[in-house]
C-alpha cells in the first residue's frame, strides 16, 4: 500500500486481507507519508491504462497434482538410478495473480503460471557431472525424463576430465551459459545509469550509445509479453503497459528503459524494463554447431558469475557441470574446468555463429530467456579449475 501527500510517500504492507486490517494499512501508509520528507523524484501515480490481454496463464499448470509432481520427478530418477548414477535437482510450480489498482482509477491484474525444473546428476565417485534446466507456463511441455537423460550422459562422459592450458578459444556455449553471461547486457539497459556514466553504454562527456553499434550486426534483442513461447506480465511494478521493445538490433542499441522520473526530466516516453529478453538465433542445432568446430570447447553451463568491471561489464565465473574438448568436429574428451574472464559484449562481438533458439533458465537469477547457443572465437579461460 502506498500512500502521496504531495511528494511525500508512505508505504506499508499486510499479509491479512479482511476490512479491518486493509483499512489498518492504508492507515498506517497514510502515517508514514506524512512524516517522511519530501522524494524530490517523486512522480504522481498514474491514471487508468489500457493493457493487452496476458498469456501467461495455462489452465494445465494451475490444475497439476501432488501426483503428476512426484511421477515427474520419478520419471527423472529413474533415468539416474538405471545408470548408477546420483541425482538432485528441483521441480517448482506456481500460479500467480497480481493485481494493482489505485485512488486514480488504474486497475490491473494478471494471473500467470511457471514451471521450472532443474537436474545435477553425478557419478557415484564424484568425478563426473552433469546438468540440464526447463522452464515452461504450460507444464504438459516439461519432459523430465529426456533433460535427466541429457544430464546423465554428460556425467558419464565427464569423469575422466583432462588439464588443458587456460588460454583464449573457440567455444560453443549452452542456453544455460549464455544466459548468465547476457543477462548482465539486460539488466544494464537503465538510461540512467548511461547518463550518468555508471553503466557499459556510458560515453564521454555524458552521452550513451544510445543508436550507436554495441555487438556484432548478426544480434536482434527485444522483449515481448505476448511472444507464445515466453509470455510475460503486461505491466510493470508501477503501472506502466508493458509493450514488445526491440533493444538491440542488428548490433545497434536501439531503446533503453527510462524511470517514469527520468524519462520526464529526459523528455522522453518512459520505457519499462524488461521482464525477459529474447534472442534471435540461427537454425543450426548445437550438434550441428559442434560438427561445425574444426577445434574449440563446448561449455554446459558458467556459475559464480560476479562483476569485475562495470564499465566494460567484464565479468569472471566458472564453467561446471560438463566441458569438452572438441576437434574435428566431434567431441573428444572431456576437460578440466576453468575460470573465465569474458565481456558479453566482447563476446558478442567475437561471434561466429548461433543456434536455435529455445527456453531457458537462469540459475543466477532464476529469469526465463529466450536464448540460442552461441559459438564464439577468443573466449578467456584464465586458470583451471579442480572443482567437478
Amino acid at each position: 500500500m502506498s500512500s502521496a501527500f504531495g511528494k511525500k510517500l508512505g508505504v506499508a504492507t499486510i499479509n491479512e486481507f479482511d476490512d479491518a486490517s486493509l483499512e489498518k494499512v492504508v492507515r498506517r501508509a497514510e502515517e508514514l507519508a506524512q512524516l517522511a520528507p519530501e522524494n524530490p523524484e517523486f512522480v504522481s501515480f498514474l491514471g487508468p491504462q489500457k493493457y493487452a490481454e496476458p498469456v501467461m496463464f495455462v489452465p494445465a499448470t494451475a490444475a497439476i497434482t501432488p501426483k503428476q509432481r512426484a511421477d515427474a520427478v520419478a520419471q527423472s530418477l529413474q533415468v539416474a538410478k538405471d545408470s548408477k548414477m546420483v541425482a538432485a535437482g528441483f521441480m517448482e510450480d506456481t500460479t500467480t495473480m497480481n493485481a494493482m489498482m489505485n485512488s486514480k482509477g488504474l486497475f490491473a491484474y494478471n494471473a500467470s503460471t511457471n514451471v521450472n525444473f532443474s537436474i545435477t546428476v553425478r557419478t557415484e565417485d564424484g568425478k563426473g557431472s552433469g546438468y540440464a534446466t526447463r522452464g515452461y507456463n504450460d507444464v504438459t511441455k516439461l519432459d523430465t525424463r529426456i533433460a535427466t537423460k541429457i544430464a546423465t550422459d554428460k556425467a558419464l562422459r565427464s569423469a575422466t576430465a583432462k588439464a588443458i592450458e587456460p588460454g583464449k578459444y573457440t567455444v560453443i556455449l549452452e542456453p544455460a551459459a549464455v544466459a548468465v553471461l547476457l543477462e548482465r547486457i539486460f539488466f544494464g539497459l537503465d538510461a540512467r545509469q548511461a547518463d550518468e556514466g555508471r553503466s557499459y553504454l556510458s560515453m564521454p562527456g555524458g552521452k550513451t550509445k544510445l543508436g550507436e553499434k554495441l555487438v556484432d550486426e548478426r544480434v536482434n534483442i527485444y522483449s515481448d509479453p505476448l511472444h507464445p513461447d515466453l509470455p510475460t506480465n503486461t505491466w510493470n511494478g508501477d503501472g506502466r503497459p508493458q509493450e514488445k521493445i526491440t533493444w538491440i538490433e542488428k548490433g545497434v542499441v536501439k531503446n533503453l528503459s527510462y524511470s517514469r522520473y527520468w524519462a520526464e526530466k529526459k523528455g522522453v516516453k518512459a520505457i519499462p524494463g524488461p521482464d525477459a529478453a529474447i534472442m534471435q538465433g540461427g537454425t543450426k542445432s548445437l550438434e550441428e554447431l559442434i560438427a561445425g568446430t574444426k577445434k574449440g570447447i563446448l561449455v554446459t553451463r558458467l556459475y559464480y558469475i560476479r562483476d569485475v568491471d562495470p564499465q566494460s561489464l567484464l565479468l569472471t565465473g566458472l564453467t561446471r557441470d560438463g566441458t569438452f574438448y572438441i576437434e574435428n568436429g566431434k567431441i573428444q574428451y572431456p576437460v578440466k574446468n576453468f575460470r573465465f574472464n569474458e565481456s558479453p559484449v566482447i563476446m558478442l562481438n567475437n561471434l561466429e555463429e548461433m543456434g536455435i533458439t529455445e527456453r531457458i533458465v537462469s540459475e543466477e537469477s532464476n529469469n526465463n530467456y529466450l536464448l540460442p547457443p552461441l559459438k564464439v572465437r577468443d573466449f578467456t579461460f584464465t586458470s583451471l579449475s579442480d572443482a567437478v
